[in-house]
């Protein structure tokens, strides 16, 4: 590079001795001639240059005809010389970068890193330029600094390649981000340290700052800090409040950094007069409806902003979208009060021209638009617009939902409605393959599809085999068999299954029978749902049955029966989404009857409902319950044993094997080791999960993980003298547990784990510490 850097101060200097000699003189170009182009076209010469065969050219044309072709960036140097009436121009090329090398950075991605160099005009392929390579190095380290890391170091090295090339190496040695080891507040009267710099997202080391890095500095994060400490101190009525200066020193290691914040309090302001300005639109008692501001109390800055938000809403579900208000406190400071004044700005009523979808490369917009409420044509709608978007999440084929309102160009009326979905695994193709402690290993054929081929439609097909099941069937339901949401559906079913190797009784059951299902939308949240289904069952009781239950049901009612079902259920959801929800309230209660004049005359109704609320940014708080309660009537003189509930493992009270909770038979000799689960016909099962983000993984969309207390057990109201560890409902016998539980919702089916601790166990309970299922169970 030092040589090319010679030769071109040795061109400049003759291209300036060419011009002088000849600057007195005009001639006329009758031909032009160019020399020393490897790469740039000649025809990109001719482009730039101000100069054509025939002009009268002097000094000041050749002078302007260099600068041009400089500008161009092509060039290193440019020399312009005469022959006789031929005017040459000799060209050094700049090299071009044939390579990018980047070591040694992982805080910014190497893509991210080429992308800002693209942007800047150093890529692979373009004229390089050393000024804007320093210029790029001596960024990268200001980005560096700025995350705290302040002794990165960047190096850079330009090696020469034939064909007046260069490859460009970019050694980065990011350093460690430096440590943020005290945080001292200055001037803070009213609340302490700790209040205060617990609104902080960055903080002093501390012992889990090893996992959650909140002790690294960044200097957008104490930016973040600041803006969230002047909001603490606005909410509470602290309007003068202010930031005087701060001070960041950095340890001569430059490991460490040390951050003192010298703010002015002020004094509380308490509300005086709610004024409102501007057109309302709809009428001014609404309007101060929406305000939470009230006279006389003490002012808040986010009841002031909410306010606007309110109203801006409520304008906009009257078709008034890009509706403005906003909250102006004027100070009194004699008097330490504020009259506050929302000015209303409606704007035009906004129409929407076209709703549109993107991202839905599987499920057809059909799909999508059966669950708007925003129709196209009509005046746009905030609140429809947001139920649409809550509808789409609620179905369970997205990990996210997006939509924004955009306005028409060259239109003040009208906007386009776009949401934006990223699609996730709705069910399983192909081939079988999964493990769970609960129904051993499963090997099967089949195809279980909520969005079957992007329609909608929930399909299942199976041929499976587990270590207890042999099953075969088939289901359709079509969700929206009629426009206005009334769904409609049907499966055909036959199992074979071994209850002894499940660990609960002695024998086996052949099923066969088929169902017809109908729900109906009576409001937005909520469905009303009805089944019709025929069962044939048979029980196998083998050789020999050790338990006495079996035998007197057996003894009383037979051991085949042919049933006519109905179910009916009511549903009610808020959740927030289908799939892992954060947010909302899911309810459903159902009752299963055995009509009268079957084989089995019994019922059964359940209750299973979850409760979820945010607890912070990143935490959610989950409350469920799952009740049942069954009896026999007419001529079944029992409560059926293989209709019982049983409870215990994932999905129900975790840390205790699967479905051995509850009440057990008392086999010869009394032994709690040989006895078996025989269920009950009262079900409690409770749960308290408190949701958090793993750390270190990326994409929290398909995976969720919880701390959870898991409480229950199975109750029979009407124990026998054959049974042991039976109980009428009683609080004292609840199980207890504790653990954390994860689910990731994988391309072949969900995976769950759960590790979890008894509190309680008595003799004769079953616990487990670890459990997990692998794949799809029909």
């Amino acid at each position: 590079m030092k040589t090319l850097t010679r030769l071109n101060s040795i061109i400049l200097l003759v291209s300036a001795i060419a011009l002088n000699l000849e600057a007195d003189e005009i001639f006329s170009v009758q031909d032009i001639r160019i020399e020393g182009l490897q790469r740039v076209s000649a025809g990109t010469v001719f482009g730039s240059l101000p100069i054509n065969i025939g002009d009268q050219v002097d000094e000041s044309i050749l002078r302007a005809s260099t600068r041009a072709l400089f500008r161009t960036g092509y060039f290193a140097d440019v020399l312009l010389s005469r022959e006789n009436n031929i005017l040459v121009i000799t060209l050094a090329e700049r090299p071009s970068v044939n390579e990018i090398i980047l070591e040694g950075n992982k805080a910014i991605e190497t893509d991210q890193l080429l992308g800002a160099l693209r942007d800047n005009g150093l890529a692979e392929g373009q004229i390089f330029r050393q000024i804007i390579l320093e210029g790029m190095s001596q960024e990268l380290e200001r980005q560096y600094v700025a995350q705290g890391r302040y002794g990165a170091i960047v190096k850079t090295e330009v090696s020469d390649l034939p064909r007046n090339r260069v490859s460009i190496k970019i050694d980065i040695d990011e350093g460690d981000v430096a440590k943020i080891r005290h945080i001292n507040l200055v001037g803070n009267r009213e609340f302490s340290d700790s209040e205060l710099l617990d609104q902080f997202e960055q903080k002093k080391t501390g012992w889990l700052s090893w996992i959650i890095s909140d002790d690294k500095y960044s200097r957008e994060k104490l930016s973040s800090d600041l803006e969230t400490l002047e909001s603490f101190y606005l909410d509470r009525g602290y309007l003068e409040f202010e930031v005087l200066n701060t001070q960041v020193s950095v340890s001569p290691d430059k490991e460490s950094v040390f951050i003192t914040i010298n703010i002015n309090e002020g004094d509380i302001f308490s509300v005086g007069e709610i004024k409102l300005a501007g057109e309302l639109i709809i009428s001014e008692e609404q309007v101060k409806n929406l305000i939470l501001l009230q006279p006389e109390k003490t002012f808040s800055q986010i009841l002031m902003t909410t306010s606007s938000e309110y109203i801006s809403k409520r304008l906009g579900n009257e078709g008034y979208t890009f509706a403005e208000v906003q909250g102006y406190p004027q100070l009194d400071s004699d008097n330490n009060k504020t009259d506050v004044t929302f000015l209303i700005d409606p704007k035009k009523r906004a129409y929407v021209r076209r709703v549109e979808f993107r991202g839905n490369t599987k499920t057809a917009d059909s799909v999508l638009r059966r669950e708007m409420r925003q129709m196209e044509g009509g005046s746009a709608n905030n609140a429809l617009i947001d139920l649409s978007k809550v509808r789409l999440e609620r179905v369970g084929f997205f990990k996210e939902v997006n939509v924004d309102t955009v306005p028409v160009t060259g239109t003040e009326d009208q906007v386009d409605v776009i949401f934006t979905v990223e699609e996730q695994p709705s069910g399983s193709v192909g081939a079988n393959l999964g493990y769970s402690q609960g129904y051993g290993l499963m090997l099967g054929a089949n195809l279980t599809e909520n969005n079957f081929l992007g329609t909608g439609k929930q399909v299942g097909i199976g041929i499976n085999k587990s270590t207890y099941q042999s099953s075969l069937n088939f289901s359709y339901t079509e969700p929206y068999f009629t426009p206005d949401g009334v769904s409609a559906g049907y499966s055909i079913f036959a199992r074979e299954t071994d209850y002894s190797r499940l660990r609960l009784q002695p024998f086996s059951q052949n099923t066969k029978g088929a169902n017809l299902n109908w729900s109906y939308p009576i409001s937005e949240i909520q469905r009303i749902g009805f089944g019709l289904g025929y069962e044939y069952l048979e029980l196998n009781l083998g050789d020999y049955v050790s338990s006495q239950i079996i035998e007197d049901f057996v003894s009383a009612n037979g051991n085949w029966f042919k049933s006519v079902n109905f179910n009916l259920n009511w549903v009610k959801s808020t959740l927030n989404r289908g799939i892992f929800a954060t947010r909302g309230t899911s309810q459903r209660v159902g009752l299963d009857l055995s009509m009268p004049g079957s084989g089995l005359e019994y019922y059964k109704i359940t209750y299973k409902g979850s409760h979820l609320r945010g607890m912070g940014k990143q935490l959610s708080l989950r409350l469920r319950a799952d009740l049942g309660y069954g009896e026999s009537y007419g001529d079944t003189t029992q409560m059926p044993f293989f209709k019982n509930f049983y409870s215990g493992g994932l999905g129900s009270v975790r840390g205790y094997k699967k479905y051995t909770l509850g009440p057990r038979n008392l086999p010869q000799g009394g032994f709690y080791s040989y006895s078996r689960p025989t269920g009950g016909n009262v079900q409690i099962v409770l749960g308290a999960d408190v949701i958090f983000p793993l750390p270190f993984v990326k994409d929290q969309r398909s995976l969720q993980s919880s701390f959870f207390i898991d409480a229950g057990n199975i109750f029979n109201t009407k124990c026998g003298s054959s049974q042991i560890n039976c109980f009428n409902i009683e609080e004292g016998e609840l199980r207890y547990s504790v653990g954390v539980g994860a689910t990731w919702l994988s391309g072949f089916g969900p995976i769950t784990f759960s590790i979890a601790k008894p509190l309680n166990s008595q003799p004769g309970d079953e616990t487990e510490v670890f459990q997990f299922s692998l794949g799809n169970q029909f």
